[in-house]
């Protein structure tokens, strides 16, 4: 295909998306005067669906109830999908990742209202990095002593093959990508033997409990669930290195949805308490949160594109300062 052939048609393929979006939010705005008679509320598939959809399916039903007007879950396999979604009208509500609802709120009218508690009662889990429990790998990160397996993973590296969740994810893409290889000049498409995104965390897991992977990115949220639907899977996993907190997950629905139908969804979200209904999914309830609550995941997410321009040997002195100073009064701005 020609370049011009091409980018004409990248250009056609741009505006036809843009007046697609343009015109699922007007009409999503002329709903606002006509009563909204069923909602979908988007769901990652962290698992797969097969194992999801007994854990949420009670949930969905209760809030349908409170709520007074029909729910439909939404499964989809990666968070683009849900982004993608709401952004074009077709998911009002979702159920997001910190890294994800970032770019919600930037593209696809996201407003957050809730935070999801812990089974334990905190609202933070970790990143981990995970390997077979029976593999020498294991044994070596060990010997290291404690939480230094990132350490072993760099060192390494050329002889490991290694799985990211997907690009989306907080805590199997971004925190990793971060604490273990931008801020150690890494780059991690180039520094393993095998590198791949194996699109979520029951994926992760079971390609390193079966050896299909040395090394693979998980978190304490998804290991603690394959605890009750999978346990023979979770008793070959070893975690290796655990991450700073990171804000648990976050609910948003569209900010144009009416005001009356915002206030009863809030009311149902921060009033739940059923333990029968919530322990499939590993939470005690949910509390009220402002979108500020992940401006950390915005400065970690800055961070990471400082250092990987910071270590650019390509880049000419000129253009590194000029970067590095925008990306630091984008963090100006936001801690402001």
């Amino acid at each position: 295909m020609k370049r011009r052939s091409f980018t004409k048609r990248i250009g056609l393929f741009r505006l036809a998306l843009t007046g697609t979006v343009f015109l699922a939010a007007c009409s999503s705005q002329n709903n606002q005067n006509k009563d909204i008679k069923e909602i979908k509320f988007g769901i990652v598939s962290m698992e797969s669906q097969a194992n999801q959809k007994p854990a949420w399916e009670p949930f969905v039903k209760e809030m349908e109830k409170q709520v007074g007007i029909s729910i439909k879950p939404y499964y989809v396999t990666q968070y683009s999908g849900v982004i993608e979604a709401m952004a074009a009208g077709d998911v009002q509500l979702a159920w997001y990742g910190g890294k994800s609802y970032i770019e919600a709120a930037r593209r696809s009218n996201a407003e957050v209202f809730a935070q999801t508690i812990n089974h334990d009662g905190t609202t933070g889990y970790t990143s981990h990095l995970i390997v077979n429990k029976d593999s020498a790998i294991a044994a070596q990160a060990k010997a290291l002593g404690k939480n230094k397996g990132d350490e072993y993973v760099i060192k390494n590296a050329k002889n490991l093959t290694f799985a990211f969740n997907e690009p989306n994810s907080t805590s199997g893409f971004l925190v990793p990508s971060f604490y273990i290889f931008a801020k150690n000049n890494v780059d991690p498409k180039k520094a393993f033997k095998r590198l791949i995104f194996a699109g979520n965390h029951e994926a992760t897991a079971s390609a390193v409990a079966n050896n299909q992977i040395d090394v693979a990115t998980n978190n304490s949220e998804s290991l603690s669930r394959l605890e009750g639907i999978n346990p023979e899977t979770r008793k070959k996993i070893e975690i290796i290195w655990t991450s700073v907190l990171i804000p648990s997950d976050p609910i948003a629905y569209r900010k144009d949805l009416p005001e009356e139908l915002k206030n009863k969804i809030k009311n149902f979200f921060y009033s739940y308490k059923d333990e029968k209904v919530l322990k499939p999914l590993k939470w005690q309830g949910f509390v009220p949160a402002e979108d500020k609550t992940w401006d950390t995941i915005r400065v970690l997410e800055i961070s990471k594109k400082k250092a990987e321009i910071e270590s650019n040997k390509d880049l000419k002195p000129g253009e590194k300062k000029k970067q590095l100073e925008e990306f630091d009064k984008e963090i100006k701005e936001i801690k402001k």
